[in-house]
């Protein structure tokens, strides 16, 4: 028992004899790292050689020289003159052998006139002509005349009568109804009965 005092007595005065050590923070250096330098890789530019492709060669095609015919010469000339359908034109034309070519054709307008139109053509001048009228322009009526078709004739449709039979219903026969006569019996009132006079 002695003993466990003096032990306990031993913890009390270390406990207030020694204070608590302190200890300062531990400061580290920052840690620097060098930034790695990768150089750049370098590849080398591809060098395609270009094609060389010849220039298509295609033959210039040779037509057959077109025969060149010297001008035959011709005369024609033509005309209608139809009053019922005011169709009256005519046509006439000369060339010689040397390409030259005059000629005139006059056709009936609808307004009465008459348009006649000389013209000459060859190989410098081209085609020229000369147009005149001859006549004076009236106002165009046409003379119109409705054509007569008869008018027409539907005979008349004849349908039969038509015969339906008369329909036939029997005549209903119902039975009279007997109804019982009633039976009530006689009400019985009782006599009346009068108090005597003195």
């Amino acid at each position: 028992m002695k003993v466990f005092i003096l032990a306990a007595l031993v913890v009390v005065v270390a406990s207030q004899g020694y204070p608590k050590p302190q200890y300062p923070k531990p400061q580290y250096p920052k840690p620097q790292y060098p930034t790695p330098a990768y150089p750049a890789p370098a590849y080398p530019t591809p060098a395609y050689k270009a094609p060389a492709y010849p220039a298509p060669a295609y033959p210039s095609p040779a037509y057959a020289k077109t025969p060149e015919y010297a001008p035959m010469p011709y005369n024609f000339n033509w005309a209608v003159k139809d009053d019922p359908s005011y169709n009256d034109y005519a046509h006439q034309e000369t060339a010689d052998d040397k390409g030259y070519v005059t000629g005139s054709y006059r056709t009936l307008l609808p307004d009465g006139r008459t348009q006649i139109v000389d013209y000459k053509a060859d190989d410098y001048t081209g085609y020229v002509a000369d147009v005149k009228y001859d006549g004076e322009a009236k106002e165009y009526k046409p003379a119109y005349k409705p054509a007569g078709y008869p008018s027409p004739a539907y005979p008349s449709p004849s349908y039969p009568s038509p015969a339906y039979p008369s329909p036939a219903y029997p005549s209903p026969a119902y039975s009279a109804p007997k109804y019982q006569s009633p039976s009530y019996p006689s009400p019985a009132y009782p006599s009346p009965k009068y108090p005597t006079k003195y």
